[in-house]
């Protein structure tokens, strides 16, 4: 015959459990601490590293480009702020000056373009701009060195604290400033995606390509042509809209 659990027994069960609950907190907390010193250890390496390599990393995109993922993976902000990395930050004020003189660059040539593209600009041609208005002036921007798109996109977003309507759009494999609060629809995107091929789009292309009806063509390309983010070319055997290209 089974015995009835006593309540003797369900005093120790529940005093195992209180018991285990307690040492395995204890063991995640001694966790959590080691894993915190053993992470303010290595940021101080990094300070270190940056400051002892800090005209490599003002002055190769590559190399500046390389010590800013590496940051990134393991979650240091490689522009932290003075007051919460040491003396002078992770990158240093020189750095951190960097960006943010080539976002006010970057605000200057999307205001710039915006009535021509809608306020939607290649991060690619945005840096062509900059670097080639600097060579007019003293042939750099910190320290005699290039910049790199991912120097221009790590610009952008210094600028989302200010709360600014600059953001970084992902269209196939091009990366593009968004300059304007209003975000691009689907359909949108995806004709600026087919644009990326040829420069240019037309309605046959879309309806072929996309299985679209006409309707829905000739709506998303008014509405993009509006926006100024197409210029239409009439001389063509079929009307052809086209992705606005800058020179500077």
């Amino acid at each position: 015959m089974r015995r009835s659990v006593g309540l003797s027994s369900l005093t120790r069960n529940a005093q195992t459990t209180t018991s285990y609950q307690t040492h395995g907190s204890n063991i995640r907390s001694t966790h959590i601490s080691s894993l915190t010193t053993q992470f303010e250890v290595f940021r101080a390496s990094i300070s270190a590293f940056a400051q002892s390599h800090a005209k490599e990393i003002r002055d190769s995109p590559e190399f500046r480009n390389e010590f800013a993922r590496m940051c990134s993976m393991i979650g240091v902000d490689p522009l932290a702020s003075t007051r919460d990395v040491g003396a002078n930050g992770v990158l240093g004020e020189g750095m951190e000056q960097f960006y943010w003189e080539l976002a006010v660059r970057v605000v200057e040539v999307c205001r710039k373009f915006r009535e021509e593209n809608g306020g939607v600009m290649e991060v690619s041609e945005v840096r062509e701009v900059i670097e080639k208005r600097q060579q007019k002036v003293d042939g750099s921007l910190v320290g005699g060195g290039g910049i790199s798109d991912e120097d221009i996109i790590r610009a952008v977003e210094t600028l989302s604290p200010l709360g600014s309507d600059f953001a970084i759009l992902s269209i196939g494999k091009k990366k593009y400033i968004r300059s304007v609060p209003k975000e691009l629809n689907q359909d949108q995107s995806v004709v600026l995606e087919c644009a990326q091929v040829l420069g240019y789009v037309t309605m046959s292309m879309l309806r072929d390509n996309l299985d679209w009806d006409e309707a829905r063509c000739g709506n998303v390309l008014q509405d993009m042509m509006s926006d100024a983010l197409f210029w239409v070319d009439d001389q063509a055997e079929e009307r052809e809209f086209w992705i606005p290209k800058f020179g500077a």
